[in-house]
């Protein structure tokens, strides 16, 4: 595995240089702690929670930051948008119950502490630069739920996130507790309760015709900075999941699905993480997501119960079995 080879675009290092330098909680002259083992220390509860969306509104153009007067008005309504929501709810007789109440998610009511526009950093534009082919099998899959499982998403069929979905920010249940020795680092997801050990002394991946949802994991330390290079994939996952994904929401991935995550520990409470997504026939390039990760060691991750309560796949194919016998005139 040439360790050399996997680097951001020039765009993309400039734009996460601005980030470390533009978050209130990155201390000018901070130490990294380490473990007995001497590697930095990544340890501990991390959540991630926010409002910044995936891609960059068409309405912010080419600009990667927010001023503090649109960070405060993004804030101030969601936090309107969410108080009405809670206290007027009204469902007419036969109409669409929705989801859940705003009192059972914790998607966050801040944007990012670095003020950045979306968590794609590069390329420039912070949107996913992707391809028109893969855009229309995500729209067929989302016309055909009723049809087959197979079309829902793996976190709605309660598999998996995947790599490096389990990272991203979602309605709720974002935290990651991170635990290292001195040759695994492991992390424990809140949601899906996925565990995902990486290794730090492999030289290479397991046999290229082994497929995992997650994919296989290499880690190894650049200074201060752990990189993770993830391959070895299956073609049954997707990058987003949830609907904070937006249009990204139930992309495909192929076997050639390739990424590399970065961790820097950049303040006591912060630590700096990344992923840089590559999939030829997906996307028309690489491009990176970015953001901050806070420490919160009050926060407590409750198991996630996923499959007992997975109500929803079941009652969606039944409606278009319904739907069938309807058309069929039968019973």
């Amino acid at each position: 595995m040439d360790k050399n080879k996997y680097s951001y675009s020039l765009p993309g290092i400039l734009l996460i240089a601005g980030l470390l330098a533009t978050s209130p909680l990155v201390a000018q002259e901070y130490q990294t702690p380490r473990t007995v083992d001497g590697q930095p220390d990544l340890q501990g509860l991390w959540t991630n929670d926010t409002i910044t969306p995936m891609e960059r509104p068409a309405s912010l153009s080419d600009r990667a930051f927010l001023t503090p007067e649109e960070i405060s008005a993004m804030e101030r309504n969601v936090a309107e948008r969410r108080t009405f929501a809670d206290n007027n709810v009204v469902v007419e007789a036969g109409g669409n119950v929705g989801g859940y109440n705003q009192i059972w998610l914790d998607s966050g009511d801040t944007v990012l502490s670095t003020g950045q526009t979306s968590l794609i950093v590069d390329p420039p534009n912070g949107r996913a630069p992707l391809r028109e082919s893969a855009a229309a099998v995500r729209d067929y899959y989302f016309a055909h739920v009723e049809d087959h499982y197979i079309y829902h998403t793996v976190w709605d069929r309660c598999l998996t996130r995947g790599v490096p979905g389990s990272m991203l920010p979602a309605g709720y249940n974002n935290a990651y507790r991170f635990i290292q020795t001195a040759d695994t680092f492991t992390i424990v997801y809140e949601m899906i309760h996925d565990v995902r050990t990486i290794h730090l002394n492999k030289d290479a991946h397991i046999d290229d015709k082994v497929k995992l949802y997650m994919g296989d994991s290499v880690g190894y330390w650049e200074g201060d900075t752990l990189v993770v290079e993830t391959r070895n994939f299956n073609d049954r996952g997707m990058i987003a999941s949830s609907s904070a994904g937006a249009r990204l929401k139930a992309v495909p991935v192929t076997e050639d699905l390739h990424v590399v995550e970065r961790f820097t520990r950049v303040s006591e409470g912060t630590i700096m993480w990344s992923a840089t997504i590559t999939d030829p026939e997906i996307y028309t390039q690489p491009f990176t997501i970015s953001m901050p990760l806070t420490r919160d060691d009050e926060y407590v991750m409750y198991e996630y119960a996923c499959h007992e309560g997975n109500y929803a796949i079941p009652n969606i194919l039944s409606a278009g079995r319904a739907k069938e016998r309807e058309a069929a005139g039968s019973p």
